[in-house]
């Protein structure tokens, strides 16, 4: 098994060099460790090494675990929206990362329970990745105000895998540039850049990533 608590640690020094490249320090960088496939031993490790945010891909496997959870944390749902799991999600997690469309949000307000959410652009306009473009997200907003139980907090995108993540610091920046775009356009105060993972979150991080979603760096490969 992977040294969880040496690998949490390196991670962390990493964030601190990469958020002072940035002008700020390791706190204004929320690491969420990603628990897909992820047994509940390793994410109770984690927890009690100070995680306490932790990020699932499908409904389905989340549940379970969530329900199972005995510690008090944080969940985010980061993977793609069925239409049919929606109805699961005010119940089982805090924050939503991947909202691309209209019906989710129309669907969550009429929970009773207020939902921070997060947009999923695909800023690379990979054919393989889930994702908005632009438009789509400024269409959502011209109506956002309609529903009373629905916070925007900002966005999301997953950028390419490359072997030099240099090469991808253009999509970070770009997302960081649209949240401020969309905030002047429709007075918005979203304040959240959810974006960079196991190998490539210090460039999100100094690019202005304020929520890493960590996975394999933390708990190791997973099958």
């Amino acid at each position: 098994m992977k040294d969880i608590e040496k690998s949490i640690q390196i991670i962390r020094e990493k964030i601190s060099k990469a958020a002072a490249k940035s002008g700020r320090c390791e706190k204004d960088v929320l690491l969420i460790g990603v628990t897909k496939k992820v047994d509940l031993d390793s994410i109770k490790i984690a927890y009690d090494l100070g995680i306490k945010d932790f990020g699932e891909n499908y409904v389905q496997e989340a549940r379970k675990k969530i329900e199972s959870f005995e510690k008090k944390a944080t969940w985010h749902m980061i993977g793609h929206i069925q239409s049919n799991k929606i109805k699961y999600l005010p119940r089982l997690f805090d924050y939503i990362h991947s909202v691309d469309r209209w019906e989710v949000l129309e669907i969550l307000d009429n929970f009773e329970k207020r939902m921070k959410i997060l947009f999923e652009l695909n800023i690379a306009e990979e054919k393989t990745k889930q994702g908005a473009k632009p438009d789509d997200i400024r269409k959502i907003l011209e109506r956002i105000d309609t529903l009373k139980n629905i916070e925007p907090i900002g966005l999301m995108t997953m950028a390419p895998y490359v072997e030099n993540p240099e090469e991808i610091r253009w999509v970070f920046g770009r997302l960081r540039e649209l949240r401020d775009e969309l905030n002047r356009e429709f007075g918005l105060n979203m304040k959240e850049l959810s974006m960079g993972m196991s190998n490539d979150f210090e460039i999100a991080i100094e690019e202005g990533a304020t929520m890493v979603r960590i996975g394999t760096a933390i708990f190791g490969e997973r099958l």
